[in-house]
């Protein structure tokens, strides 16, 4: 009798089960609920039982996806900063050949702004205020997602420093720059949909940063 041929394997990573899918679905679930939280919050006050809870898990269920409550910060703003990098860069690759270096900034500052004050702008608010929680290795690690997000302000910032439209130089105007920008989330305030009192739109505080932060050549 002929040996019977052993089934060919199917080639690259073998599927997800519907449970595997889950898992992941929850984690996401569980740094989502963390962000809310942590922000309204704080992260020492908000406890890992009340964010199983907002996303109607079982008390211990966090712990099944992150070794502890430390852990599920860095995840927050690991997420935060990821999602940040990438919304710029898509914000970045709608820059036409012909924008200005003056353009190039407020695009950046205006997408910075959606960041810290747009919808789903938990995440980041969280590291601003949280930053001294986490442990010293997981620092390093936000400070290299920090680095690569503020690495597409540097050559813009650059250009018109070297024109004269910024005066101060480029390290110290960065860094002056973000405390001024990350500040906006202590005080800012949507405009309302009714009400008497006008309140500055994301493209208000853009137009008054940048005259705030650049020469006016015109």
């Amino acid at each position: 009798m002929a040996e019977l041929a052993e089934p060919k394997r199917a080639r690259g990573r073998p599927k997800k089960t519907e449970g595997e899918r889950d898992d992941g679905n929850r984690r996401q679930a569980l740094i989502s609920a963390a962000a809310q939280l942590f922000k309204r919050q704080g992260y020492d006050a908000t406890s890992t039982r009340e964010i199983a809870t907002q996303v109607g898990m079982q008390s211990g269920s966090p712990f099944y996806h992150f070794g502890n409550k430390q852990d599920l910060l860095l995840a927050v703003m690991v997420e935060g900063m990821q999602q940040a990098i990438a919304r710029q860069q898509a914000a970045c690759a709608l820059a036409s050949e012909q924008e200005t270096d003056r353009e190039r900034l407020r695009r950046l500052i205006r997408h910075h702004f959606d960041v810290l004050l747009g919808p789903d702008s938990d995440f980041i608010p969280v590291m601003l205020y949280e930053w001294r929680s986490l442990a010293p290795a997981q620092r390093k690690t936000i400070t290299q997602l920090k680095d690569a997000y503020e690495a597409a302000w540097i050559p813009v910032l650059q250009s018109l420093y070297d024109k004269g439209q910024l005066q101060a130089p480029v390290g110290l105007a960065r860094l002056m720059i973000f405390g001024a920008l990350n500040w906006s989330v202590q005080w800012y305030e949507a405009p309302r949909q009714s009400g008497k009192a006008k309140r500055a739109s994301l493209d208000d505080l853009t137009d008054t940063a940048l005259q705030l932060f650049l020469r006016d050549t015109a």
